[in-house]
């Protein structure tokens, strides 16, 4: 029988990370027969539904999460794809970032019988799966979809990335107390925008006393000198910029160009490697908020997810250990819960274990990953810009508070 300790909420912060772009578009969940709960035969095998973006605008993210997952449960399982003598068989549904094609895969393989889902690289997408898992009594593991909303949704969703306050809470470490601090958001004025803005505003502003002003861009802008030139003359102990799209390299010479890195501290997100060239000359004078980067940790899982994803020709990058993370959890889950849902469910929920970034927890009140985060720079080497460490903020330092309605 589904549990009920958690209530449906509307969550105050449904939003995209600074570097990760949040599908806007609407699905509408369905709510067929259940898929999960039964007792299986022995030894028949497990099945995954991977949902994420194989292609569509987060493509690139979704391919670092499917290797990670690969590498994962290749090490969750020492190399046999198995647990207690049951093949886990993962199966691929591509939603391109579109939440009603998500919701209609998903609800396709829960009617197949699958109780297991995981993917949503996209934040639209895992607002629209959750519920779908609550409907039919399925465990979702969603991924490196980063809106607030996924956090104490419902009893039966949990997650393998971070959440957006741990990125502005990663930001908020570079200027300390933000109390009294003159914090500018610097974006597009767009729903990406808008959402960094309102995350900004009630982490460091309603929670943290800062005044925190924007600073919306038109998307249609070219001319980026005027904006940057208000940037600087702002006095912002803190420039938080997000930015998507084509006009971040023009952006980032703005800023440069008219001294807004020597006049305050300017933080944004560290995207994927492919992305370190957009930021120019700028690159080194930059702060970066980071959730991970394989420059960040040395120890001995992400030793294995680095060997693993490396035999199999990839890169470990941003979104690598989301997918890793997500395959600890379903092995977990089915060691100890077997095919019932609600066992599977309280063998998550509190759950400490060693991962890619060093000791994560899985909190029970309302299934938020506590987890390290980092700040970086960049630096040039050999011609390349190279992330470096700066400091490893732990999980405790990170992390959100309770979600509301948990």
């Amino acid at each position: 029988m589904p549990r009920t300790r958690f209530r449906s909420r509307t969550a105050t912060l449904a939003v995209a990370a600074a570097g990760v772009l949040a599908v806007g578009a609407c699905g509408s969940p369905t709510a067929p027969g259940s898929g999960g709960g039964g007792s299986g035969e022995e030894g028949a095998p497990v099945q995954v539904g991977l949902v994420y973006s194989k292609s569509g605008p987060l493509a690139t993210y979704g391919a670092q999460y499917l290797q990670g997952f690969e590498a994962g449960l290749d090490y969750a399982t020492d190399g046999t794809g198995e647990v207690d003598g049951r093949k886990i068989e993962v199966i691929e549904r591509d939603d391109a970032g579109d939440p009603a094609k998500a919701v209609a895969e998903a609800t396709d393989l829960i009617g197949q019988g699958v109780s297991i889902l995981a993917g949503s690289t996209a934040s639209g997408v895992a607002t629209q799966v959750a519920p779908l898992a609550e409907q039919n009594d399925v465990l979702f593991i969603s991924g490196p979809a980063a809106t607030d909303a996924v956090t104490g949704v419902n009893d039966n969703t949990f997650r393998s990335g971070r959440q957006t306050y741990q990125d502005i809470l990663t930001a908020q470490s570079f200027i300390g107390d933000p109390a009294g601090k003159k914090v500018l958001v610097v974006a597009q004025d767009s729903a990406f925008g808008q959402a960094n803005v309102a995350a900004v505003t009630a982490v460091l502003g309603t929670k943290g006393g800062a005044e925190v002003t924007p600073l919306l861009v038109p998307a249609s802008a070219t001319d980026l000198t005027p904006f940057a030139s208000q940037a600087r003359g702002a006095g912002a102990d803190l420039v938080f910029v997000a930015w998507a799209g084509e006009t971040a390299p023009a952006m980032w010479q703005a800023m440069g160009q008219q001294g807004v890195l020597e006049a305050s501290t300017v933080v944004t997100g560290l995207d994927i490697r492919a992305s370190y060239p957009t930021f120019g000359a700028s690159a080194t004078g930059i702060e970066y908020l980071s959730h991970f980067f394989a420059e960040a940790v040395d120890n001995e899982v992400s030793q294995a997810m680095a060997e693993r994803v490396e035999a199999d020709g990839g890169e470990v990058d941003l979104f690598t250990p989301d997918g890793f993370t997500a395959a600890q959890m379903v092995v977990r889950a089915i060691q100890e819960g077997g095919d019932e849902v609600s066992a599977m469910i309280d063998a998550l929920e509190g759950w400490t274990f060693d991962g890619v970034k060093g000791e994560m927890t899985i909190r029970e009140e309302d299934h938020a990953l506590l987890q390290p985060m980092f700040q970086a720079r960049l630096e040039e080497k050999d011609g390349e810009l190279v992330p470096v460490l700066v400091e490893t903020l732990d999980a405790e330092t990170t992390a959100p508070p309770v979600a509301s309605g948990s």
